[in-house]
């Protein structure tokens, strides 16, 4: 392009005679009306004579030019790849806790994340209880063999996840599948195991130690909360033979004699490493241990537990004490035998 050419504008409609060259890219061009227009050399195209020569310029303001793609093509393009693995097709499905900072764990909060090892697609919800009701956390769609980031905590939010529950549904997209169970599978986490060293072990699925639990194993869940159609057919065959009048045995078999659980919760015999905790934390996990234990024990009457607290300022045994009076009111409650416990004992009798 040079001046004296005729050029027509490549984006607009009109153009005229180059008059002069301002800067590198800037022409200014005088239109048939005879007012100049300054325009991009780039996007002038030299007319007349030279109507088959395209400028350097102009063939990369050409070039540059994007043909929009069908939408068919892009959504083609934006998809990824899904690589399944042998022996995938049965859900593997596990909740991993990891610390942030392992060498201090007595201060360090913790990461968790959702693991799918299998070839489905997950839709899932993870939720924590709260009182009767369930609080949804974390709602996300994960792919076939990954894992995903759920949430941070601190070791003062463990009470809200004691109690966890996860539910969700597994599919492949645009190809057949076998049929997978819906699941809804609770979990009840220990938080003692948070303060432990050795609960954080090697595993397959980061570079770091993590506590690992097992949601879905080989299509078998940990724990279901939905009852199955085979239980409840089960529970009525035995309920019409319940309702059957049968004959009083004359035999009376002797119960057996429960053994006594003993339960120590001297804090050395809890936790690897105390470090960071104030006593009033130690007490409350020595608590936490106990209503566990009563929890899992309460419907078996006539057991008798030990729990052996040590004699000290006698403030575990007393919080303790309020416990049950608060809650546990029907547990009858003594000292333990002295004889093989001293005087840092108590035993309860489930009722």
């Amino acid at each position: 392009m040079k001046i004296g050419d005729k050029v027509r504008f490549l984006n607009a409609v009109g153009g005229g005679i180059v008059r002069r060259f301002q800067g590198k890219d800037l022409v200014i061009i005088e239109e048939e009306d005879g007012f100049e227009t300054p325009a991009l050399i780039r996007e002038c195209i030299v007319v007349g004579e030279n109507a088959n020569q395209i400028t350097q310029s102009s063939r990369q303001a050409v070039e540059k030019v994007e043909i929009p793609q069908p939408a068919e093509s892009r959504k083609e393009k934006e998809k990824t790849e899904i690589i399944e693995v042998s022996g995938g097709d049965r859900l593997n499905v596990h909740l991993a806790f990891l610390p942030i900072d392992i060498k201090s764990l007595g201060k360090t909060d913790f990461e968790t994340y959702l693991i799918n090892d299998s070839n489905y697609f997950l839709f899932f919800n993870y939720m924590s209880r709260q009182n009767n009701s369930w609080i949804s956390r974390h709602t996300e769609l994960i792919e076939p063999n990954t894992r995903i980031f759920i949430e941070e905590f601190s070791k003062s939010q463990l009470n809200e996840l004691e109690k966890l529950c996860i539910q969700f549904i597994a599919f492949k997209q645009e190809k057949p599948f076998g049929l997978k169970n819906t699941y809804s599978v609770e979990l009840r986490i220990d938080a003692l195991k948070f303060f432990k060293l050795h609960s954080f072990r090697e595993n397959d699925f980061f570079e770091d130690e993590a506590l690992i639990y097992s949601i879905v194993n080989n299509d078998t869940p940990a724990k279901e909360l939905l009852i199955s159609a085979t239980e409840i057919q089960e529970a009525m065959t035995q309920k019409i033979k319940a309702d059957k009048p049968h004959r009083i045995p004359t035999e009376v078999k002797k119960e057996k004699k429960q053994s006594i659980i003993e339960v120590d919760l001297h804090i050395n015999q809890l936790l690897d490493n105390t470090s960071g905790l104030s006593n009033t934390d130690m007490v409350n996990l020595q608590l936490d241990k106990f209503r566990e234990v009563i929890e899992e024990n309460k419907n078996k009457k006539g057991q008798k537990i030990v729990f052996i607290h040590g004699k000290g300022e006698g403030t575990l045994r007393n919080a303790i004490l309020q416990e049950l009076k608060s809650k546990y009111k029907n547990f009858p409650v003594q000292d333990a035998s002295f004889k093989e416990y001293g005087f840092g004992a108590t035993m309860i009798t489930i009722k």
